[in-house]
């Protein structure tokens, strides 16, 4: 396979610490049906796709997390 030429540059404006999630409390809906998985680090939220844990994760401050949650629960996201 060949090498990667991506380089990975930070995002101007991106406040979020390098969190070490190596050893993360990750968990999954109540179900445990879901392909998302989220973890409580540092006072960070860290989600991720749980079919593919090495893929990066997303990082939320709670603020965001709580926008998301919302919106969510509000309809925001539905495709339908």
């Amino acid at each position: 396979m060949a090498e990667s030429t991506i380089q990975h540059h930070p995002l101007a404006g991106w406040d979020k610490p390098e969190l070490d999630l190596s050893n993360a409390d990750w968990r999954s809906s109540s179900r445990g049906l879901g392909d998302v998985q989220i973890a409580f680090v540092e006072g960070f939220i860290a989600m991720r796709n749980s079919g593919s844990p090495e893929s990066p994760s997303l990082i939320f401050t709670p603020a965001e997390w709580g926008a998301f949650v919302s919106g969510a629960r509000e309809g925001e996201f539905d495709l339908t």
